[in-house]
């Protein structure tokens, strides 16, 4: 009895514990989401108030303005290309390691910028814009080599294996066109229809006869028959003396008449 109420116990705090557990991962899963759908919220904001500022603002604060709007543009386009690519292309972590050191002089460059555009004094901000403008130059055309580095690759790889679908393609359709004539199968012959040629020493009087159905009769025949054992050939047609059986065969001579 004691047993059955420990194990009951043992089970009861066991399904606590995993239901505590779930809950833990459910709530962590929805605090992510919930982050990650304000941090997305924050940034569209932010790239809204920079495109209006850098169309709608001249002069120092519309610079400012620009030159973080291209900074975030080209880090976020080369962080979602290096990030797509590299489960599909081992080669691409070295890439990543890259970019994430890159991130960190886009994020220091980016804090400059927004701190700058609360300075009271616009003439030292005008002073520092040409160091500014440098520096975002120099870390969007490395984040940009990175991105279509990693999109020509891609395609190479695309173009390469799409070549060798399509020569793969070229031999099957081949081999599905290639059925076996008659000629071609093993045992079989056409059937020979040339027929056979004369005999010149036959004369051109010799015709090739058939013995008919029923013709054999034995020893006792009519009087004048032949002989045992033999009978008088019979045509099945007759034959137009004047008609030479092939081409090459002089024609008979017709018989005198008295």
């Amino acid at each position: 009895m004691e047993a059955a109420i420990v194990i009951m116990a043992l089970l009861f705090f066991a399904f606590v514990a995993l239901g505590v557990y779930a809950t833990v991962k459910v709530a962590k899963a929805a605090k992510r989401g919930v982050d990650r759908t304000l941090t997305q919220a924050k940034r569209t904001v932010e790239d809204t108030t920079l495109r209006a500022k850098s169309y709608g603002q001249g002069g120092v604060a519309g610079e400012l303005a620009q030159l973080r709007l291209s900074l975030r543009t080209s880090m976020r386009a080369t962080q979602d290309a290096l990030q797509a690519a590299a489960p599909e292309d081992a080669s691409l972590q070295e890439s990543l390691l890259l970019f994430q050191r890159l991130s960190g002089h886009g994020r220091e460059l980016d804090e400059d910028l927004k701190r700058l555009e609360r300075e009271p004094d616009r003439a030292r901000v005008a002073g520092a814009l040409g160091e500014l403008r440098e520096r975002t130059e120099r870390i969007t055309h490395s984040a940009e080599s990175l991105r279509w580095a990693a999109r020509d690759r891609a395609r190479k790889f695309a173009e390469d294996d799409l070549s060798s679908l399509s020569a793969q393609i070229d031999v099957e359709a081949g081999a599905l066109r290639h059925w076996s004539t008659v000629d071609d199968t093993p045992g079989s012959q056409q059937a020979d229809f040339s027929w056979p040629e004369a005999d010149p020493a036959a004369g051109a009087g010799h015709e090739q006869v058939w013995p008919a159905d029923g013709a054999a009769q034995d020893a006792g025949g009519t009087p004048g028959g032949p002989a045992q054992g033999q009978q008088p050939p019979q045509a099945i047609t007759a034959r137009d003396p004047r008609v030479t059986g092939f081409p090459w065969e002089k024609a008979p001579r017709p018989e005198t008449t008295n």
